[in-house]
Protein backbone atom coordinates (compact mmCIF):
# COMPACT_ATOMS: atom_id res chain seq x y z
CA UNK A 1 0.00 0.00 0.00
CA UNK A 2 1.68 3.72 -0.66
CA UNK A 3 2.17 5.90 2.28
CA UNK A 4 1.28 9.17 2.09
CA UNK A 5 3.59 11.02 4.55
CA UNK A 6 6.55 12.72 2.16
CA UNK A 7 3.76 14.28 -0.27
CA UNK A 8 3.19 17.84 -0.49
CA UNK A 9 -0.14 19.03 0.12
CA UNK A 10 -1.32 19.30 -3.65
CA UNK A 11 0.50 15.24 -4.09
CA UNK A 12 -2.05 14.45 -1.43
CA UNK A 13 -4.56 16.13 -2.73
CA UNK A 14 -4.30 14.18 -6.54
CA UNK A 15 -3.36 11.21 -4.73
CA UNK A 16 -6.68 10.65 -3.02
CA UNK A 17 -8.82 12.21 -5.53
CA UNK A 18 -9.86 8.75 -7.04
CA UNK A 19 -11.77 8.83 -3.45
CA UNK A 20 -13.47 11.59 -4.09
CA UNK A 21 -11.66 12.99 -1.16
CA UNK A 22 -12.50 16.83 -0.76
CA UNK A 23 -9.87 19.03 -1.21
CA UNK A 24 -10.64 20.16 2.45
CA UNK A 25 -10.50 16.84 3.98
CA UNK A 26 -7.02 16.31 1.71
CA UNK A 27 -5.49 19.34 3.47
CA UNK A 28 -6.79 18.12 7.13
CA UNK A 29 -4.93 14.50 6.66
CA UNK A 30 -2.24 16.45 5.40
CA UNK A 31 -1.96 18.62 8.10
CA UNK A 32 -2.33 15.48 10.71
CA UNK A 33 0.58 14.34 9.18
CA UNK A 34 2.85 17.34 9.88
CA UNK A 35 1.37 16.92 13.42
CA UNK A 36 2.82 13.54 13.89
CA UNK A 37 -0.45 11.41 13.43
CA UNK A 38 1.05 7.40 13.36
CA UNK A 39 -2.15 6.27 12.04
CA UNK A 40 -5.44 7.47 10.64
CA UNK A 41 -7.42 6.62 13.77
CA UNK A 42 -5.06 9.47 15.28
CA UNK A 43 -7.06 12.16 13.01
CA UNK A 44 -9.74 13.36 14.96
CA UNK A 45 -11.43 15.22 12.75
CA UNK A 46 -11.63 12.80 9.85
CA UNK A 47 -15.07 11.06 9.40
CA UNK A 48 -15.07 7.32 10.65
CA UNK A 49 -16.39 5.65 7.34
CA UNK A 50 -13.60 7.63 5.39
CA UNK A 51 -10.86 6.55 7.44
CA UNK A 52 -12.05 3.27 7.07
CA UNK A 53 -11.73 4.14 3.25
CA UNK A 54 -8.69 4.92 3.51
CA UNK A 55 -7.11 1.86 5.44
CA UNK A 56 -8.20 0.14 2.53
CA UNK A 57 -5.48 1.72 0.01
CA UNK A 58 -3.45 3.74 2.25
CA UNK A 59 -0.89 4.07 5.16
CA UNK A 60 0.56 6.78 6.96
CA UNK A 61 3.86 5.35 7.25
CA UNK A 62 5.83 3.57 5.24
CA UNK A 63 8.26 2.93 7.81
CA UNK A 64 8.49 2.37 11.57
CA UNK A 65 10.32 2.29 14.33
CA UNK A 66 12.28 -0.72 15.20
CA UNK A 67 14.17 0.34 18.34
CA UNK A 68 14.82 3.96 19.82
CA UNK A 69 18.38 3.74 21.71
CA UNK A 70 19.17 6.91 24.25
CA UNK A 71 21.88 8.85 25.08
CA UNK A 72 22.06 12.07 27.48
CA UNK A 73 22.40 14.58 24.48
CA UNK A 74 20.83 12.19 21.76
CA UNK A 75 18.08 9.61 20.45
CA UNK A 76 19.03 6.56 17.52
CA UNK A 77 15.99 5.35 15.98
CA UNK A 78 16.34 2.24 14.28
CA UNK A 79 13.86 2.27 11.16
CA UNK A 80 12.47 -0.89 9.32
CA UNK A 81 11.42 0.49 5.68
CA UNK A 82 8.49 -1.32 3.84
CA UNK A 83 10.05 -4.36 2.40
CA UNK A 84 10.19 -5.35 6.03
CA UNK A 85 14.21 -6.55 5.79
CA UNK A 86 16.00 -3.16 5.27
CA UNK A 87 16.99 -1.01 8.44
CA UNK A 88 18.39 2.36 8.39
CA UNK A 89 19.09 4.61 11.50
CA UNK A 90 18.60 8.55 12.22
CA UNK A 91 19.64 11.05 15.29
CA UNK A 92 18.13 13.38 16.95
CA UNK A 93 20.78 15.24 18.71
CA UNK A 94 20.27 18.38 21.76
CA UNK A 95 22.49 20.94 22.89
CA UNK A 96 22.84 22.94 26.11
CA UNK A 97 20.37 25.63 24.86
CA UNK A 98 17.82 22.61 24.17
CA UNK A 99 18.08 23.33 20.47
CA UNK A 100 17.49 19.82 18.64
CA UNK A 101 18.42 18.57 15.76
CA UNK A 102 17.75 15.88 13.03
CA UNK A 103 20.26 13.94 11.70
CA UNK A 104 18.80 12.15 8.47
CA UNK A 105 19.88 9.28 6.29
CA UNK A 106 19.83 9.79 2.45
CA UNK A 107 20.90 6.22 1.49
CA UNK A 108 20.98 2.23 2.74
CA UNK A 109 24.01 1.65 3.27
CA UNK A 110 27.10 3.75 1.52
CA UNK A 111 29.04 3.14 -1.82
CA UNK A 112 31.60 5.53 -0.88
CA UNK A 113 33.89 3.16 1.87
CA UNK A 114 35.28 5.84 3.69
CA UNK A 115 37.83 3.52 5.81
CA UNK A 116 36.63 5.21 9.18
CA UNK A 117 32.59 5.05 8.55
CA UNK A 118 30.67 1.96 9.71
CA UNK A 119 28.17 2.83 7.36
CA UNK A 120 31.23 2.88 4.26
CA UNK A 121 31.16 -0.78 5.77
CA UNK A 122 28.10 -1.84 5.13
CA UNK A 123 28.55 -1.54 1.40
CA UNK A 124 25.64 0.08 -0.59
CA UNK A 125 22.13 -1.53 -1.16
CA UNK A 126 20.00 1.49 -2.65
CA UNK A 127 18.94 5.24 -2.88
CA UNK A 128 16.16 5.80 -0.19
CA UNK A 129 13.31 7.88 -1.77
CA UNK A 130 12.41 11.28 -1.02
CA UNK A 131 9.54 10.01 1.38
CA UNK A 132 11.72 7.59 3.51
CA UNK A 133 14.29 10.58 3.52
CA UNK A 134 10.96 13.13 4.82
CA UNK A 135 9.80 9.81 7.17
CA UNK A 136 13.13 10.33 9.41
CA UNK A 137 12.23 13.69 10.19
CA UNK A 138 8.80 13.43 11.11
CA UNK A 139 9.53 9.75 13.22
CA UNK A 140 12.33 12.31 15.32
CA UNK A 141 9.77 15.17 16.15
CA UNK A 142 7.21 12.55 17.13
CA UNK A 143 9.76 11.66 19.52
CA UNK A 144 11.30 14.88 20.62
CA UNK A 145 7.69 15.75 21.93
CA UNK A 146 8.04 19.09 20.57
CA UNK A 147 4.90 20.15 18.67
CA UNK A 148 4.72 24.28 19.62
CA UNK A 149 7.33 25.57 17.65
CA UNK A 150 6.40 26.58 14.05
CA UNK A 151 8.71 23.71 13.02
CA UNK A 152 8.97 21.19 15.44
CA UNK A 153 13.13 20.68 15.59
CA UNK A 154 15.73 23.95 15.06
CA UNK A 155 18.18 22.21 12.49
CA UNK A 156 18.59 19.52 10.40
CA UNK A 157 21.95 17.99 9.07
CA UNK A 158 22.02 15.58 6.44
CA UNK A 159 24.92 13.63 7.63
CA UNK A 160 23.94 10.01 9.02
CA UNK A 161 23.76 7.02 6.10
CA UNK A 162 24.60 7.42 2.62
CA UNK A 163 25.82 10.12 0.34
CA UNK A 164 23.44 13.01 -0.05
CA UNK A 165 24.93 14.07 -3.29
CA UNK A 166 24.68 10.90 -4.81
CA UNK A 167 20.71 10.78 -4.22
CA UNK A 168 20.58 14.69 -5.37
CA UNK A 169 17.19 14.30 -6.90
CA UNK A 170 14.91 12.44 -4.34
CA UNK A 171 17.25 14.55 -1.65
CA UNK A 172 16.27 17.66 -3.68
CA UNK A 173 12.13 16.60 -3.20
CA UNK A 174 12.87 15.98 0.58
CA UNK A 175 14.19 19.35 1.15
CA UNK A 176 11.36 20.83 -1.02
CA UNK A 177 8.72 19.44 0.73
CA UNK A 178 10.56 20.42 4.14
CA UNK A 179 11.24 23.98 3.04
CA UNK A 180 7.52 24.17 1.84
CA UNK A 181 5.82 27.71 3.37
CA UNK A 182 2.73 25.23 3.25
CA UNK A 183 4.46 22.28 4.86
CA UNK A 184 7.02 22.48 7.37
CA UNK A 185 8.40 25.95 6.24
CA UNK A 186 11.95 25.26 7.29
CA UNK A 187 14.48 27.51 6.60
CA UNK A 188 17.43 26.51 4.63
CA UNK A 189 19.94 28.34 6.68
CA UNK A 190 18.78 25.51 9.24
CA UNK A 191 19.59 22.82 6.99
CA UNK A 192 22.99 21.42 6.48
CA UNK A 193 24.05 19.02 3.67
CA UNK A 194 27.55 16.92 3.99
CA UNK A 195 29.08 15.32 1.14
CA UNK A 196 32.19 13.57 0.83
CA UNK A 197 32.48 15.57 -2.76
CA UNK A 198 31.54 13.86 -5.78
CA UNK A 199 32.48 16.63 -8.01
CA UNK A 200 29.41 16.39 -10.69
CA UNK A 201 26.72 16.54 -8.26
CA UNK A 202 28.55 19.45 -6.49
CA UNK A 203 28.46 21.68 -9.90
CA UNK A 204 24.65 20.38 -10.25
CA UNK A 205 24.23 21.36 -6.79
CA UNK A 206 26.45 24.78 -7.37
CA UNK A 207 24.66 25.55 -9.88
CA UNK A 208 20.96 25.16 -9.12
CA UNK A 209 20.99 24.59 -5.50
CA UNK A 210 19.15 24.39 -2.89
CA UNK A 211 21.07 26.61 -1.22
CA UNK A 212 21.10 25.04 2.09
CA UNK A 213 24.25 24.99 4.46
CA UNK A 214 26.83 22.94 3.01
CA UNK A 215 29.62 20.70 4.42
CA UNK A 216 32.65 18.94 3.21
CA UNK A 217 33.78 16.10 4.40
CA UNK A 218 37.50 16.97 3.60
CA UNK A 219 39.64 14.52 6.11
CA UNK A 220 42.74 15.73 4.58
CA UNK A 221 43.88 17.83 1.27
CA UNK A 222 46.77 15.67 1.29
CA UNK A 223 45.26 14.20 -1.98
CA UNK A 224 47.42 10.79 -1.92
CA UNK A 225 45.74 10.14 1.67
CA UNK A 226 42.64 11.51 1.13
CA UNK A 227 42.04 8.95 -1.49
CA UNK A 228 43.14 5.99 0.62
CA UNK A 229 41.17 6.85 3.31
CA UNK A 230 38.56 8.11 1.24
CA UNK A 231 38.14 5.72 -2.26
CA UNK A 232 35.42 7.51 -3.79
CA UNK A 233 38.34 10.67 -4.15
CA UNK A 234 40.34 9.11 -6.57
CA UNK A 235 37.71 10.23 -9.03
CA UNK A 236 36.81 13.53 -8.11
CA UNK A 237 40.54 15.50 -6.83
CA UNK A 238 40.33 18.35 -4.59
CA UNK A 239 40.75 21.11 -7.74
CA UNK A 240 37.57 20.62 -9.14
CA UNK A 241 35.87 20.34 -5.75
CA UNK A 242 36.92 23.57 -4.91
CA UNK A 243 35.83 24.98 -8.07
CA UNK A 244 32.38 23.61 -7.63
CA UNK A 245 32.72 24.86 -3.81
CA UNK A 246 33.59 28.60 -4.94
CA UNK A 247 30.44 28.28 -7.52
CA UNK A 248 28.21 27.30 -4.39
CA UNK A 249 29.61 29.92 -2.01
CA UNK A 250 29.05 32.44 -5.04
CA UNK A 251 25.75 31.56 -5.90
CA UNK A 252 24.20 31.07 -2.32
CA UNK A 253 26.73 33.56 -0.39
CA UNK A 254 27.13 30.95 2.06
CA UNK A 255 30.14 29.92 4.28
CA UNK A 256 31.06 26.29 3.42
CA UNK A 257 32.00 23.93 6.53
CA UNK A 258 34.88 21.68 6.30
CA UNK A 259 34.78 18.00 7.93
CA UNK A 260 38.15 16.90 9.30
CA UNK A 261 37.53 13.66 11.03
CA UNK A 262 40.35 13.55 13.06
CA UNK A 263 42.16 10.10 13.08
CA UNK A 264 45.18 9.29 15.47
CA UNK A 265 48.55 9.34 13.91
CA UNK A 266 46.97 9.58 10.53
CA UNK A 267 45.86 12.81 9.68
CA UNK A 268 46.91 14.98 12.60
CA UNK A 269 50.55 15.98 11.18
CA UNK A 270 51.79 19.67 10.52
CA UNK A 271 51.42 18.71 6.90
CA UNK A 272 47.53 17.87 6.83
CA UNK A 273 47.32 21.10 8.63
CA UNK A 274 48.88 22.97 5.96
CA UNK A 275 47.54 21.27 3.23
CA UNK A 276 44.39 22.40 4.78
CA UNK A 277 45.50 25.65 4.82
CA UNK A 278 46.44 25.64 1.23
CA UNK A 279 42.98 24.45 0.21
CA UNK A 280 40.90 26.76 2.23
CA UNK A 281 42.62 29.78 0.35
CA UNK A 282 39.85 31.67 -1.30
CA UNK A 283 37.09 30.26 0.44
CA UNK A 284 35.03 31.12 2.99
CA UNK A 285 35.06 28.48 5.07
CA UNK A 286 35.41 27.35 9.17
CA UNK A 287 37.32 24.43 9.67
CA UNK A 288 35.13 22.06 12.02
CA UNK A 289 37.73 19.21 13.62
CA UNK A 290 35.94 15.76 14.32
CA UNK A 291 37.83 13.81 16.83
CA UNK A 292 37.19 10.37 15.39
CA UNK A 293 34.16 8.06 17.11
CA UNK A 294 35.34 4.66 17.82
CA UNK A 295 33.79 2.18 15.73
CA UNK A 296 34.67 -1.66 16.34
CA UNK A 297 37.29 -3.32 13.23
CA UNK A 298 37.92 -0.15 11.52
CA UNK A 299 41.04 -0.26 10.42
CA UNK A 300 43.72 1.34 7.80
CA UNK A 301 46.71 0.10 6.36
CA UNK A 302 46.20 -2.95 8.98
CA UNK A 303 46.53 -0.96 11.54
CA UNK A 304 43.26 -0.39 14.20
CA UNK A 305 41.89 3.05 13.61
CA UNK A 306 42.29 5.18 17.21
CA UNK A 307 40.52 7.74 18.33
CA UNK A 308 43.16 11.02 19.14
CA UNK A 309 43.55 12.09 22.47
CA UNK A 310 42.91 15.64 23.91
CA UNK A 311 46.65 16.66 23.43
CA UNK A 312 47.00 15.73 20.45
CA UNK A 313 43.27 17.06 19.01
CA UNK A 314 45.00 20.45 20.85
CA UNK A 315 47.85 20.05 19.61
CA UNK A 316 46.09 20.02 16.00
CA UNK A 317 43.91 22.78 16.12
CA UNK A 318 46.85 25.13 17.17
CA UNK A 319 48.68 23.91 13.84
CA UNK A 320 45.38 24.85 11.95
CA UNK A 321 45.15 28.15 13.95
CA UNK A 322 48.27 29.51 13.58
CA UNK A 323 47.51 29.86 9.78
CA UNK A 324 44.82 32.21 10.94
CA UNK A 325 41.91 29.53 10.23
CA UNK A 326 38.71 29.34 11.98
CA UNK A 327 38.14 26.19 13.66
CA UNK A 328 35.46 24.63 15.88
CA UNK A 329 35.36 21.82 17.24
CA UNK A 330 32.28 18.87 17.03
CA UNK A 331 31.67 17.13 21.05
CA UNK A 332 30.61 13.61 21.19
CA UNK A 333 27.38 13.34 21.17
CA UNK A 334 25.30 9.69 20.67
CA UNK A 335 28.04 7.85 21.03
CA UNK A 336 26.95 5.10 24.01
CA UNK A 337 24.97 4.34 21.56
CA UNK A 338 26.65 4.51 18.49
CA UNK A 339 24.79 7.51 17.07
CA UNK A 340 28.03 9.87 16.66
CA UNK A 341 29.61 10.90 12.98
CA UNK A 342 30.87 7.80 11.56
CA UNK A 343 28.93 4.65 14.10
CA UNK A 344 25.38 4.51 12.13
CA UNK A 345 25.18 0.52 10.71
CA UNK A 346 26.52 -0.09 14.08
CA UNK A 347 23.08 -1.48 15.68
Amino acid sequence: MRSLAGLNQKELEDTLSPLKVPRFRANQIFKWILKDARSFEDMKNIPAALKEELKKSFTVYSSNILSCHEDTDAKKIVLSLKDGTSKIEAVLLSDEKNRLTACLSTQLGCPCACVFCKTGSLGFKRDLESAEIIEQYLHLQNISGVHSKEHGLDNIVVMGMGEPLLNLENLRKALAFLTDPKGLNFSRRRITVSTCGISAPLFDLAKNGPFTRLALSLTTADEALREKLMPVCGENPLQEIKKALLLFQKNSGSRVTLEVPLLSGINTRESDASSIADFARGLDTVINIIPWNPVSDLEFEGTPLREPGKKETADFISLLEKYKLNVTMRLHKGQKIMGACGQLGSV
